[in-house]
C-alpha cells in the first residue's frame, strides 16, 4: 500500500487518467473500435523525440553551451535574462520539460555562490514561464502541440501565425519582470574538461533531425521508432530507460477515456455544446484543474477549431502549478534544493502566472474580436 500511495502522489495525472479510462470501460466495453483510439503517430514521435533529447543531454551538450553563455552574464539581472532566453529557445526544440530539467539545476548551482534566495526563486519561476512560452512556438515544443498539430493536420505556417503573437508578448512580459532582479555581480561555474563524444553526438543529432522531419510529415513515423531503437543499441541501451514512459502511459489512458466518452451520446453532446464558440476559454480554464496535456486530448474530440484549442491549452499552461507539468517539474527541482522556501516560491509563482494568464488570454480575446 505504501508503494501505491507514493506512486499516486508522484504521478497523480497518470493515476487519474488510468482510473478514468477503466471507469469508462464499464460503460463502453472493449471492442475492435478501441484500436482506433490511440494516435500512433504522436506516441511514436514522442518516444523518438524523448530518446534523442535524453541522448543529447546525457553527453553534456546543454551544460557546456549554457556555461559558455553564462560566462558573459556578469550580474544577476543579466543572468536572469540569459537563462530566460535559453529556456525559451531551447524549449522550442527539446520541449519545456527537458529545458527545465536541464537548466533549473544549473541555475541552483550558480546561485550557491550568490546566496540570494529571493532572486533565485524569481529566476526559476521566470525560467518556468519562459520554457512554457517557448514550447508554444513549435509543434515539438510540448506534447499537446504535437498531438494537436497531428490531430488537425495543421501546417507549419498556420501553427507559427497562430502562436507567434502571444508567444512574443509573453516573452516581452517575462523579460520585463527581470528588471526586478538586482544588478549584483555573479559568475558561472567553471566549465568541465570532459570532451563531447563525436559519434554519439552525430547519432543523437541525426535522430533529433529525423524526428523533426517526421513531425513535418517528410518521413513516416515508423522510421523514427526504428531509428530511436537503433540509436540506443549503438550508443547506450540505458537511453531507453530515460524515456518518460509515464507521459506515454498518460496519453494512452486519456486516448481510451476520450474515445469512450465520445461514444456516449449524452456526454458527447454536452462537451460539443459547451465548446461551441468557447474553445479558447473552456480549454484554458480546464487546464487549470487537469493540466493542459489531458485537456487537449479530452477536448479535441468535440471541436473542429484546432487553432483555438491550441491557443487555449497553451495559454492555459499559465495559472495554477498543475496547469503545466513543466511548471510542476521546475517546482519539484527547486523544492528539493538546500534551503528551499517553498511557500515563497508558490506565492511568486502564482503572482507571475496569474498576470501572464490574464495578459495572454485577454490579448488573444481582443485579437479574435478584431
Amino acid at each position: 500500500m505504501e508503494r501505491i500511495r507514493k506512486f499516486t502522489k508522484a504521478q497523480p495525472v497518470l493515476v487519474i487518467a488510468f482510473l478514468l479510462a477503466v471507469a469508462t470501460m464499464f460503460i463502453v466495453p472493449p471492442d475492435k473500435d478501441y484500436i482506433g483510439y490511440c494516435n500512433r503517430t504522436v506516441l511514436i514521435e514522442l518516444f523518438a523525440l524523448m530518446a534523442a533529447v535524453a541522448g543529447l543531454r546525457s553527453i553534456g551538450i546543454f551544460d557546456k553551451a549554457t556555461r559558455l553563455i553564462l560566462q558573459k552574464a556578469g550580474n544577476v539581472r543579466r543572468l536572469g535574462a540569459v537563462m530566460i532566453l535559453i529556456c525559451f529557445f531551447s524549449a522550442m526544440l527539446v520541449t519545456n520539460d527537458v529545458a527545465l530539467i536541464t537548466f533549473v539545476p544549473l541555475t541552483l548551482l550558480i546561485y550557491k555562490n550568490i546566496k540570494d534566495e529571493r532572486s533565485l526563486i524569481l529566476t526559476v519561476v521566470l525560467e518556468s514561464a519562459a520554457a512554457n512560452l517557448g514550447s508554444m512556438m513549435t509543434p515539438v515544443g510540448n506534447p499537446q502541440n504535437l498531438f494537436l498539430y497531428d490531430k488537425y493536420g495543421l501546417t507549419a505556417m498556420t501553427f507559427l501565425k497562430t502562436m507567434l503573437p502571444v508567444g512574443a508578448l509573453g516573452l516581452a512580459a517575462v523579460l520585463g519582470i527581470t528588471l526586478l532582479l538586482p544588478k549584483e555581480k555573479c559568475k558561472a561555474p567553471e566549465p568541465t574538461k570532459e570532451k563531447i563524444p563525436l559519434l554519439r553526438t552525430a547519432v543523437y543529432t541525426g535522430l533529433f533531425l529525423l524526428c523533426i522531419a517526421a513531425v513535418f510529415r517528410l518521413v513516416p513515423d515508423w522510421v523514427c521508432l526504428v531509428a530511436a531503437v537503433l540509436a540506443a543499441v549503438i550508443c547506450d541501451v540505458k537511453l531507453l530507460l530515460r524515456i518518460d514512459y509515464v507521459l506515454l502511459g498518460t496519453f494512452i489512458c486519456f486516448f481510451v477515456f476520450v474515445g469512450n466518452i465520445a461514444r456516449i451520446e449524452a456526454v458527447s453532446s454536452f462537451f460539443s455544446n459547451i465548446l461551441v464558440g468557447r474553445e479558447l476559454i473552456v480549454s484554458a480554464l480546464l487546464s487549470q484543474f487537469i493540466s493542459n496535456v489531458p485537456a487537449a486530448v479530452m477536448l479535441a474530440e468535440f471541436t473542429d477549431k484546432g487553432t483555438d484549442l491550441l491557443l487555449g491549452v497553451d495559454i492555459g499552461g499559465f495559472g495554477t502549478i498543475i496547469a503545466s507539468m513543466a511548471s510542476l517539474i521546475a517546482f519539484q527541482i527547486y523544492r528539493t534544493s538546500e534551503g528551499a522556501a517553498s511557500k515563497r516560491y508558490m506565492m511568486v509563482f502564482t503572482a507571475v502566472n496569474a498576470v501572464l494568464l490574464v495578459l495572454l488570454l485577454g490579448f488573444q480575446l481582443i485579437i479574435m474580436k478584431m
